[in-house]
């Protein structure tokens, strides 16, 4: 069975990204790249790929299917990606947007359903993108894998926002860059 992912970069204090979705704060080392795009490459926008040194038709190697939010999705829409992820199988949750491309999917209710259809279909796993929607979809995340950027935020978008749910996780392992980024891997307890 799949499991849905929530891989997420955020700050030391929990914010996904700043006010506007800025993202440019987060200190991004040469080493962490190099090993974002060597272990994660679907996790790089498709038209980013190519700065990053990984070919357009370089496998998936975790995912193969994205769920995101709105504020998630946004960002690239704005910068004129219709599909930012083209490598991924796109769904966006929104009941708000009206509609998206082809073919990209939108989902206009009920996400739990959505990712609880996705977990049962073949294939690589659920990358789950957006504080709100991860919120949302507390009970369905099987795992995290956090990239902790040694910056504080102070606002902006948190990690998790506006659902208080604890859940247990347990902490399977934990990598550390130099410029004292860590990415950290849990699994549902």
């Amino acid at each position: 069975m799949r499991k849905l992912s929530y891989f997420v970069g955020m700050s030391l204090d929990g914010y996904i990204a700043g006010p506007g979705h800025n993202i440019d704060f987060m200190p991004l080392s040469e080493e962490f790249v190099a090993w974002l795009g060597s272990e994660y490459p679907e996790t790089l926008p498709t038209a980013a790929r190519p700065h990053f040194g990984i070919p357009a038709d370089a496998p998936n190697r975790h995912y193969d299917t994205i769920v995101m939010g709105r504020g998630t999705y946004e960002p690239g829409q704005l910068a004129g990606l219709a599909n930012p992820y083209e490598h991924l199988t796109t769904y966006v949750v929104s009941s708000t947007l009206g509609e998206v491309p082809e073919p990209v999917r939108l989902v206009e209710s009920d996400p739990v359903a959505l990712v609880q259809r996705l977990k049962k279909e073949d294939g690589l796993d659920i990358w789950l993108g957006g504080g709100k929607l991860g919120a949302q979809l507390i009970d369905e995340i099987d795992e995290l894998v956090i990239k902790s950027y040694p910056v504080i935020a102070g606002d902006g978008t948190q990690a998790l926002a506006g659902n208080f749910r604890p859940a247990d996780f347990k902490l399977q392992r934990r990598l550390e860059f130099e410029n004292g980024t860590q990415v950290s891997w849990f699994t549902r307890a």
